[in-house]
């Protein structure tokens, strides 16, 4: 790439692309959370069984994970926008399919339609604007951006689910997604280039079924783990991924055009900042589950006023996400990584201090420390993973970095999970029939049966025993939080501010991509 192009700025043409790619990432992330709320309706009319209740909110997720990396190689090699319209078109349709399904099997395989259609937009919208913005402090506001529209997604998911049930049936929760992926079908053309390599290299099939059989049983297991704590289904679907995994990489180290190019681990930049951005994946998705849980089941919060409560947090992430790229241009991104994850810490510490009676303050509190904080590392570490893979490997990047949250996510919900569980089990008074012993969940249900003084007697301890698993999750995300800020300084520092020049050694010709890294 010349000079001149490496520098161009991008015009109006390109912002309003931007925002054409915008709107289905938000769509994505809305639809992972949309239909919490619409879960007793679905219950009440398809009359699911308890499997089919968890697929048809876990099968969406669960293909997207799964997916994204074969889908981001083969945008790489056909065109980045054709695999974003198809994902747009597919999604669109399973939606409409999903929102009239009939039964609960229909809907679980619309669901996973839309969890394919998912894995093919996620890659494609992050390379086409690694692509479309080539001036390196433009596309690292851009890419803020597009990880801010994430949070939003998930943030705003509840919300909209919440005032779409109060005048409509369920399947409109899900209909959303259609105009928006019409938007996508008439503007992408028009406003979003293609991109394809010019010495596109074939496609191995082997490669796309092995990268599939990697993470397939992989998330399944540890979102298997995540709700069941470790079993013997989830530890030999790990273990079956990990195997798969080892002859995926044995087979692309042997091809001369691999479906993933694992010669870009080798670059300390781009494992760095994955291994930054997974630790505080795994950090806040525990923790997440917990303070969402802890505002309904502790708190009394219905879940449209949790809803509520996330939405500052989440607009203060977005604009985070947006001055972080601002703030990168004077200062080394390790470093405005760094200082977001010392807030992240200090509001898990915050909450290690919350108790079961009047301890929403302190609770909010610290999650408006710490959801903001993680901006920087979602903003910055995602620009330097994509700066850091050659032009024509940013499909495989986007979707190496999108598998590293998913999976940071999940992990989190099993690690920290599991601790919360533990702690409540210790603490909780013997006695208790088993169901409330085992889970506050249980502990509510067991309470609606007994009289009024009774559950409360049985409840003031079980919610504080569930604030003691809140409290040793808080230390243990602090801990994980902490060590990634360790890691931006160590492995990221070499890395210029995005208004420094990068040094003569230090150019896009040599191997180690990493020099020429800017981040804005």
């Amino acid at each position: 790439m010349s000079a001149i192009a490496a520098d161009a700025r991008a015009g109006v043409r390109e912002w309003l692309g931007l925002a054409v790619l915008m709107l289905p990432t938000v769509l994505l992330f809305l639809a992972m959370t949309v239909l919490f709320l619409a879960t007793p309706h679905i219950a009440a009319d398809l009359n699911p069984s308890s499997a089919e209740l968890l697929w048809i909110n876990d099968i969406y997720g669960f293909m997207m994970a799964g997916l994204l990396v074969a889908m981001g190689t083969v945008g790489d090699r056909i065109g980045r926008r054709k695999v974003l319209l198809f994902g747009a078109a597919l999604f669109g349709v399973a939606s409409v399919a999903a929102a009239l399904a009939p039964d609960a099997g229909l809907l679980i395989a619309a669901r996973a339609v839309m969890g394919i259609g998912a894995a093919a937009i996620m890659p494609s919208t992050l390379s086409l604007i690694s692509n479309m913005f080539k001036n390196d402090r433009q596309r690292g506001t851009a890419i803020g951006l597009w990880a801010a529209s994430i949070s939003a997604g998930v943030a705003i998911g509840p919300l909209v689910g919440g005032l779409l049930l109060e005048s409509f049936w369920w399947g409109a929760a899900l209909l959303v997604g259609v105009p928006v992926m019409a938007l996508v079908l008439i503007f992408a053309p028009m406003l979003v280039p293609e991109y394809q390599p010019p010495r596109a290299g074939g496609l191995d099939p082997f490669s796309i079924v092995l990268s599939i059989a990697t993470l397939l049983p992989l998330v399944y297991g540890v979102k298997e783990m995540a709700k069941s704590g470790v079993g013997a289904v989830s530890v030999l679907t790990i273990l079956l991924g990990l195997a798969m995994g080892a002859l995926f990489v044995r087979r692309q180290l042997r091809l001369e055009n691999p479906l993933l190019d694992m010669r870009l681990f080798a670059n300390r930049t781009f494992s760095g900042a994955l291994a930054v951005f997974l630790l505080s994946a795994i950090a806040l998705g525990g923790v997440y589950l917990l303070f969402t849980q802890y505002l309904q089941l502790v708190a009394g919060l219905s879940p449209l006023e949790s809803g509520l409560w996330i939405l500052p947090a989440a607009i203060a992430l977005v604009i985070v996400s947006t001055i972080s790229p601002a703030i990168a241009r004077r200062v080394r991104p390790a470093y405005v990584i760094a200082v977001g994850a010392l807030f992240s810490v200090a509001g898990y510490l915050v909450m290690t201090q919350v108790e079961s009676m009047g301890g929403l303050p302190l609770l909010i509190v610290g999650f408006y420390l710490l959801y903001p904080g993680i901006a920087p590392t979602m903003a910055l570490s995602t620009n330097l993973v994509i700066g850091s893979a050659p032009p024509e490997k940013a499909g495989a990047a986007s979707a190496v970095n999108s598998t590293a949250s998913d999976l940071g996510v999940s992990l989190g919900i099993a690690l920290l999970g599991s601790i919360g569980a533990a702690v409540y089990r210790a603490q909780v008074p013997s006695g208790l029939p088993a169901e409330a012993a085992d889970t506050l969940t249980g502990a509510l249900a067991t309470a609606e049966r007994l009289p009024a003084d009774a559950a409360q007697a049985m409840l003031e301890p079980a919610r504080a025993a569930f604030t003691g698993g809140l409290n040793a999750a808080g230390l243990v995300a602090a801990v994980l939080v902490a060590a990634a800020a360790v890691l931006s300084v160590t492995l990221l520092r070499r890395v210029p501010a995005t208004g420094a020049p990068a040094p003569a050694a230090e150019t896009p010709q040599t191997p180690d991509r990493e020099a020429v890294l800017t981040t804005a």
